[in-house]
């Protein structure tokens, strides 16, 4: 596994808006517009995605830092695509450049980090929560 080999590479992924993803919906807000979480699991995925390309069935990565603003709204049944490039590699982190758009503007853009890890130690240690607390 080389994350360095990632660096500049990119990912797009696209959804269309549906009710299920509004603010209203998703109790992140009171209007019936596409929603922030939303935003966030989007450019997420295309960050996700993008490295598993680059990684060995025992490992995975998961999302450790988002920096983003959200600049403008999306109705509902819009088509909405997010992009993710790497922009550094320091160790295990990969930090990728996000953004969103929904065919007429960007709605969003950012930053977001990723730590690459073993995917085995990862969900035996999360488990270890619910015994210490049982």
């Amino acid at each position: 596994m080389d994350l360095l080999s990632c660096l500049g590479k990119k990912k797009t992924v696209s959804i269309r808006t549906n009710e299920e993803s509004t603010a209203l919906c998703m109790g992140s807000g009171d209007v019936r517009v596409w929603a922030t979480p939303a935003l966030v699991a989007l450019m997420e995925c295309a960050a996700a995605q993008l490295l598993a390309d680059y990684l060995d069935t025992e490992t995975t990565s998961v999302g450790t830092q988002l920096s983003i603003n959200h600049c403008a709204a999306t109705p509902v049944g819009m088509e909405v695509s997010a992009c993710a490039e790497v922009v550094s590699v320091e160790g295990r982190t990969v930090t990728f450049h996000v953004r969103a758009w929904d065919g007429v503007e960007t709605v969003g853009e950012g930053t977001h980090s990723r730590v690459v890890l073993n995917r085995q130690r990862f969900e035996e240690k999360a488990a270890k929560k619910v015994q210490q607390k049982e």
